[in-house]
């Protein structure tokens, strides 16, 4: 089968003068029709189709896009899987955030774009799930594989030659990169980064060649090996040495608390913290980014834990108490309203997702989060008096007030009606500013999913 058409080795034209017109092996995205290699569009053994099963093998059912003219061929053949449906945005940002809500409900999403205007565009929303740990696969449709190398200048870019600027910006945002502009190394590089994602949870950035696209190579004419990823593993010492030191920590305190951070979600690690608060009895906040990663309705639920702007008597309770495990915090300058918590470290257990720090003392490496509260959920000894303390201070929230006829709306007035919306099948997503202070005020349904961008705290979503 001739596959020249992705060979950069071959002879170029003889004129490369400004302006001159483009030959088979230059600028321009080859039509289907022009070249030999290029298979028809029902044809499984292309590499579009190769990248489409991969997607829908990890569980991508949709790829959200914006087309243009450098992805054209490719979301033809992505278009032609059977499982995958393509889904127009109408502009790149949102096609990422699109992406990132389909990471956080599914486990994985996927987006296509086109090359540098598209790819620069698409880049804050990978930023974004990168900073909330998402594994969203962003494809871009890249340059024909026989411009690299010639000086030329391609439009949708910065007006340069060099076509590296969008892979070297993507380099910060994503935690592997990898350009396919040979068929020969195209299933490599296609399952390195899908492979990547899936392990770090982070975004991945894959350029295809605008002409490979649809070029059929003995490599993609059967289903591909389904991914073998191997499970990462606690150290067994560790893991014991951790839960052992915790567990007399935790034994030893009168009033002890629980706190859940935003981790827990790529920790895989929210039943095993609900397993431990039920063999603890201990109370059970959350940090504000990580609402609903926690069942509300749990009966040791007691709110969020945000410094000063608390739920009422959350504070009192978690800084009152002698000994506080945080389960995949994020301290920054908001979660902890400026660094102004009153938490001591001496009193705290960090667990983050592989990793158990005890007060000032030793830091345990290579112990997964879900492991480590499963097993200490097994070695504390029941203690509830924090609880008892809470229940004896509540004071449950007052009602608002009926508005008057003709009057302006009130925002509590508001969300007592969104409250009332709410159910296991409703999905909150909070902008940021007002929507995500007033939604820390609601109480959600068990299944109920909320969704917001704790970190990056982009506006506009």
């Amino acid at each position: 089968m001739d596959t020249s058409i992705a060979d950069v080795n071959s002879e170029w034209p003889a004129n490369n003068d400004v302006g001159c017109p483009p030959s088979n092996k230059s600028v321009a995205c080859p039509l289907p029709s022009e070249h030999a290699g290029v298979a028809p569009m029902g044809s499984a053994s292309t590499l579009g189709r190769h990248l489409a099963r991969r997607l829908v093998e990890v569980g991508v059912g949709d790829v959200f896009s914006v087309p243009g003219d450098f992805n054209l061929t490719l979301l033809d053949h992505l278009l032609a899987e059977p499982g995958l449906n393509l889904v127009g945005c109408c502009n790149e940002l949102n096609a990422g955030y699109a992406a990132d809500g389909y990471a956080r409900s599914r486990g994985v999403g996927a987006c296509v774009v086109t090359f540098t205007v598209g790819g620069l565009s698409v880049i804050n929303a990978i930023a974004g799930a990168y900073s909330e740990n998402l594994p969203v696969i962003c494809i871009v449709g890249g340059p024909n594989s026989n411009d690299y190398g010639t000086n030329r200048i391609l439009h949708h870019t910065i007006g340069v030659p060099d076509f590296s600027q969008e892979y070297r910006c993507f380099q910060t945002v994503t935690c592997a990169q990898v350009i396919v502009n040979h068929l020969e190394d195209a299933q490599e590089l296609i399952d390195y980064a899908i492979s990547t994602a899936l392990m770090e949870s982070k975004p991945v950035y894959i350029s295809i060649s605008c002409n490979l696209a649809g070029v059929q190579h003995p490599t993609f004419s059967r289903q591909p090996v389904p991914y073998s990823l191997s499970p990462r593993l606690s150290n067994l010492k560790s893991l014991e040495a951790a839960v052992e030191i915790t567990a007399e920590f935790l034994n030893a305190a009168v009033k002890p608390v629980l706190v859940g951070g935003p981790k827990l979600r790529v920790a895989k690690a929210k039943s095993a913290f609900v397993e431990l608060a039920d063999a603890s009895g201990y109370p059970v906040a959350v940090m504000p980014a990580a609402k609903g990663q926690v069942p509300e309705t749990h009966p040791h639920f007691i709110g969020t834990y945000w410094g000063a702007v608390s739920t009422a008597f959350c504070a009192e309770i978690v800084e009152s108490a002698d000994a506080y495990l945080f389960a995949g915090p994020i301290f920054n300058d908001y979660s902890s309203v400026g660094y102004s918590l009153l938490l001591k470290k001496e009193k705290a257990i960090i667990v983050q997702p592989n990793r158990v720090t005890v007060a000032n003392g030793p830091t345990f490496g290579c112990v997964l989060m879900k492991d480590f509260l499963e097993a200490l959920a097994k070695k504390v000894k029941h203690n509830p008096t924090s609880l008892e303390n809470y229940r004896r201070i509540f004071v449950p929230e007052g009602v608002p007030l009926k508005s008057a006829p003709n009057e302006p709306l009130r925002v509590n007035v508001l969300f007592k009606h969104i409250q009332g919306m709410l159910t296991d099948d409703t999905a909150v997503i909070a902008e940021t500013g007002d929507s995500w202070f007033n939604c820390q005020k609601l109480k959600l349904p068990e299944k109920c999913m909320n969704s917001k961008c704790s970190m990056d705290r982009s506006a506009g979503l």
